[in-house]
This record gives C-alpha cells, structure tokens and sequence, in this order.
C-alpha cells in the first residue's frame, strides 16, 4: 500500500510509440511514491481519502483548498497561484515583476506555446515551452498542433486572447472522457485561417508548418456518462480501472477523479 499526498499524475509518450502517435504513460503520485498505472488498467482499484489535507506550496495542514492545493496565504502569495496562471495575457515576468520575480524569470520570461488542441472541440491554450506535450495529455486532448512561438508569456497570451473569439480556451471535460471523434484535418484548416484572426504584428510568430500530435492514452472503454468524484463526499473510491486520459482516473462504471484537483489531499492506494 502506497500513502502520501496526492499530485498531479506524471504522464510521458512510450518510447516505443511513433514520434507523431504518442501513447500515453502514467504513474500516480502518492506522497514520494511514483505508481506505475499500465499494469492497473482492467484491475480492481481502490483509493481512500485519510482526512488529511496539505498545502501543496508550503505543506501546512489545512481543513480547506484554496486555488488546486494552496493553503490561503500561498494562493494569495505564491507564483503558482497567480492569476497570469490562468490569464496569460496579464503576465508582467518579462517586465521583471511579479509575485516572486526570479520564479517569473525562470518560468515565464521563457519561450511559450500557442497551440490549438482537440478536446472533444477544438480549444486554444498557451504552455511553456517545456510542457510539450505534457500540457496537452494533462488535458486529455486527443491531437495538438502548435501554432506560434513567442519570447516570453505575455505575449502568448496576447494570441490567446485575439484567438479567444473564434476558438474555446476552456476544455469541456464530459466531452473529453466521452467516445472523441476527430481528424487531424481540422485542426490544420483551422490554423489555416489565424492569419485573417489575429492583428499583423502578431504574424512572425506564427509556426505555419508544425506537424500535428495524435495522443493515445489507455483507456480500455469510454463511458457514455461520467460522473465526478469528490474525495471529501465520497472517500474511498474502489472498482475497476476502465482507463486514464489527461488527469482523470475512470472507473467503468462512469465516475471518474480528477487527481489534479485533489492535489494535497492525502491518500492511501491499494
């Protein structure tokens, strides 16, 4: 038995997989522990909440979350809790600010991503230039293309939001456990068309070329109905593990746990 705090799930392409057909890994975190899932998949599955909650910036014991795993003062002080997190384009790291400057430095005055992604519908969304293609299996989505590189994530964000009136940037997480059809093609008209969508000085950061992603993850069936789960309604969560895409554990007879949005909470694994 495994027990610790829950974190986001790690997740990598199988060596073994085409470059351009990535097939999803995973390894549930739990404490210091790294669970290797593969071998799960079909499996009866259990995991049970302790009562135990802690921060996931400064690991204080708490009785509430605030943000995904921040304790009050981290989710009103931290870098990771800042609200550039979510709205990029408010990002002021390549002027040298922010809560914590020097984690600005190293985490957002960096090269970013724009990219367009097929989450049951196509979305737009920004991530660091590290986080590829880790941003994209985190959100479950089933293809990815990037579509501009930039300096810095201000910038980024500027594109996002030029974009925002044409695309979704928030993925519909019912649609994206459920049976996903979708063709590749789409997401490259789409590209197609951003030269018309966004104002000229944004044009030279535009990747016209980059080839699409197709992600795989093991997942045996999709439910046709998914129900979430809240450790702190229902604590132990057991049956069999029908499959894993982005950070969702699901379970065959539909419901399903977001393990991101239980970070902090800790649990034992059998």
């Amino acid at each position: 038995m495994n027990m610790g705090a829950l974190s986001k799930m790690k997740a990598w392409f199988d060596p073994a997989s085409p470059a351009a057909e990535g097939v999803v890994r995973y390894a549930l975190r739990v404490g210091a522990h790294e669970v290797p899932m593969a071998d799960r998949i079909g499996q009866p599955f259990t995991l049970r909440f302790t009562g135990q909650m802690t921060c996931v910036s400064c690991g204080r014991g708490v009785k509430k979350f605030y943000g995904q795993g921040f304790c009050f003062p981290c989710f009103r002080d931290a870098p990771e809790a800042s609200q550039c997190i979510v709205r990029p384009e408010l990002c002021r790291a390549h002027l040298g600010e922010g809560r914590d400057p020097q984690w600005e430095r190293d985490h957002h005055d960096t090269e970013h991503f724009v990219y367009l992604s097929h989450t049951g519908g196509i979305k737009v969304g920004v991530t660091r230039g590290t986080q590829v293609p880790t941003r994209w299996i985190d959100q479950g989505a089933g293809a990815a293309v990037l579509i501009a590189r930039t300096p810095y994530r201000q910038l980024a964000g500027a594109i996002e939001v030029a974009l925002k009136a044409h695309f979704a940037d928030r993925t519909n997480w019912r649609k994206m456990l459920g049976p996903v059809l979708f063709e590749a093609s789409a997401l490259l008209a789409a590209r197609a068309g951003l030269w018309e969508k966004l104002p000229p000085e944004l044009h030279p950061y535009l990747l016209p070329d980059e080839l699409p992603q197709h992600i795989t993850y093991p997942v045996l069936a999709a439910p046709p109905k998914v129900t979430s789960i809240n450790l702190e309604k229902e604590p132990e969560v057991s049956g069999v593990l029908a499959g894993i895409k982005g950070q969702y554990l699901i379970l065959a007879d539909g419901r399903v746990l977001n393990v991101r949005n239980h970070s902090g909470y800790h649990v034992a694994v059998e």
